[in-house]
């Protein structure tokens, strides 16, 4: 992608035929899991805010390369679900998600419910 897009919706439609099935696939599951989150484009990739602002309110960023989906997720905020994604885990706040293997959404869903319920129960 050469231009930044100017919501989720280009950014998933600009992807190939199997890589937007996946990214329309992990939009639905982020919605479903927050449905309360706002949904934006910062840094030329999706983000989704929830609770507030600035570091506070970081729910999930993702973005595709040639390779991988990345999925940006603040590694305190894991909760359970870190020592799943550890496996996927390549840098400190990033879990790469190989393009050649299936997407695991049920983890993913399970986790930004994880980081919901902590920002909720922190901002109570």
């Amino acid at each position: 992608m050469n231009k930044a897009p100017k919501d989720v919706g280009a950014y998933i439609a600009s992807m190939s035929a199997e890589v937007r099935k996946t990214l329309t696939g992990l939009r639905r599951v982020i919605k479903k899991a927050a449905p309360k989150a706002s949904e934006r484009i910062s840094y030329g990739m999706p983000f989704y805010e929830y609770g507030g602002t600035g570091f506070k309110g970081r729910l999930i960023y993702f973005r595709v390369s040639k390779k991988y989906i990345a999925i940006y997720i603040p590694p305190t905020r894991a909760g359970e679900s870190l020592g799943k994604l550890k496996k996927y885990q390549t840098t400190k706040s990033a879990f790469h998600f190989p393009l050649d293997e299936p997407f695991p959404f049920i983890l993913v869903s399970k986790t930004v419910r994880e980081i919901v319920k902590k920002i909720d129960s922190q901002t109570k």
